[in-house]
């Protein structure tokens, strides 16, 4: 008969499985940073960005999931026309970049219950010009550390009177890799994407090897397009994500987001495992601000009393009128 503690770690790891399986951390503002979920984009607009993502989900309930993340991404840019002409004047031999090159970074934290995910990703993205459009190829390395926290009351065993010695606290640092592709240009974009290629197992406390819960890799396509009336301030851009994984559990987000000067926007989504979520956000100068609330009508929403709320911040520099000079594209 399985103990307590053993208990609690189950309910814990797949009590998620409510909103389908979320071994991975769940973001409803990806679109806004599609870099989380495919690491192609890093890079791909030319410009220095950097985001961070707080996400706390069932909120009211005390171990609903939570997440942070802080992402980074940039293009290694040609030499400029006035940097080459100083070079050529002082016989400067320097092999110069090419444009192509994207490199990216993010760290992240997911608790969820008294399971908790900790990783870190470095990515190389390439993008080649296409003649209206842009193909980028990424790839990334990342490592990642599993915790449980279980205390000493959950490991008791009423039936014989002692502590569980197999369950406990564990940690465990796992290698991972993740590999995408997207085509993009001014206004539309579609990619495809696959985290957790290894598919890590990951075992708690001195069990059977054949128990060990294994992270499933899973599979992401993405696209998106923005339609902008002719000298209208106003836009709109329909988006969708498709996800899935290895036994083939899936999930969509059809959205459809709002824009005013290109400032300003709100929007919905619609999930089909049960929410509905409601976006708004707002641009200053080169800050982002983004807010979302999500509200479960599945099994979950017993859990979700005051639903989930989602907080973006983001951050760009760079120059914004070349990029998508596609000519001469950087």
């Amino acid at each position: 008969m399985l103990r307590k503690g053993y208990i609690l770690i189950v309910l814990a790891v797949f009590g998620s499985t409510l909103g389908f399986a979320q071994q991975q951390p769940l973001y409803s503002q990806y679109m806004l940073n599609t870099y989380l979920v495919n690491p192609a984009v890093a890079g791909a607009e030319g410009l220095t960005a950097f985001n961070l993502t707080a996400r706390k989900q069932w909120a009211g309930y005390v171990e609903g999931p939570s997440t942070y993340a802080v992402s980074a991404q940039t293009r290694i840019l040609k030499t400029s026309f006035r940097n080459r002409s100083r070079l050529i004047k002082a016989r400067v031999r320097k092999r110069r970049p090419s444009g192509k090159v994207g490199l990216g970074g993010f760290i992240y934290n997911d608790q969820n219950g008294r399971i908790r995910r900790t990783g870190l990703q470095g990515t190389y993205a390439y993008h080649i010009y296409m003649r209206d459009y842009q193909l980028s190829l990424g790839a990334s390395v990342s490592f990642y550390q599993f915790s449980i926290n279980v205390t000493q009351a959950d490991m008791y065993d009423y039936e014989k009177g002692i502590n569980d010695p197999l369950i406990g606290k564990n940690q465990k640092i796992s290698p991972d890799a993740n590999v995408g592709a997207l085509i993009s240009n001014e206004k539309f974009y579609a990619g495809i994407s696959s985290t957790s290629l290894f598919q890590s197992s990951i075992q708690f406390g001195n069990g059977n090897p054949n128990d060990a819960y294994r992270i499933l890799r899973q599979y992401y396509l993405i696209g998106g397009y923005r339609i902008e009336p002719y000298r209208s301030a106003f836009a709109i851009e329909p988006s969708i994500l498709f996800t899935t994984n290895e036994r083939f559990q899936r999930s969509m987000d059809l959205n459809v987001k709002g824009y005013y000067k290109q400032d300003y926007w709100v929007g919905v989504s619609f999930r089909t495992t049960g929410a509905v979520v409601m976006m708004f956000g707002a641009r200053y100068q080169k800050f982002t601000f983004g807010y979302a609330f999500d509200q479960s009508f599945n099994d979950a929403s017993t859990l979700s009393k005051f639903g989930s709320h989602e907080f973006m911040i983001g951050y760009k520099l760079g120059d914004t009128v070349r990029r998508y000079r596609w000519l001469n594209r950087f």
